[in-house]
């Protein structure tokens, strides 16, 4: 749980920078998901959905454990996706498909594709780097 906790708190941190490159805070969440982002999948199971993270507009992180989390996008009509405090998403039974959607403040946004994010080896590279860092001083 602590190392969900800190890539939760990891995120929150970052995002909530400013950068003077220019580069939006939807441009850096995507940046830190997009290396370890697998091939679209028609669905998964989730038992439950611990979290979520939006990227942008259409675009969400659901963590449905620990280890296990999908980058979904959704049609271009969420507009409060950004905003909201919270999601739910429909499924059928415990397997999410790009035949469910995501719920948002009312509005129900169909889920284009869902994309596996390799959670393990992201965490394996920010503990490296994190070795790195305190190597160096």
């Amino acid at each position: 749980m602590k190392t969900f906790s800190a890539i939760l708190l990891a995120a929150a941190l970052a995002s909530g920078c400013a950068s003077s490159s220019g580069i939006s805070r939807s441009e850096e969440l995507l940046d830190r998901y997009e290396p370890y982002v697998g091939e679209p999948v028609s669905s998964f199971t989730a038992f439950r959905q611990e979290s979520w993270q939006p990227l942008s507009r259409n675009q969400l992180v659901l963590w449905t454990s620990i280890n296990d989390a999908y980058l979904l996008t959704v049609t271009n009509n969420c507009p409060n996706m950004m905003s909201t405090n919270a999601v739910s998403v429909t499924s059928t039974g415990s397997s999410i498909s790009t035949h469910d959607a995501v719920l948002v403040r009312g509005d129900r946004c169909r889920i284009e594709e869902i994309q596996p994010i390799d959670v393990r080896r992201m965490k394996a590279d920010r503990n490296a780097r994190a070795a790195e860092e305190s190597a160096r001083g």
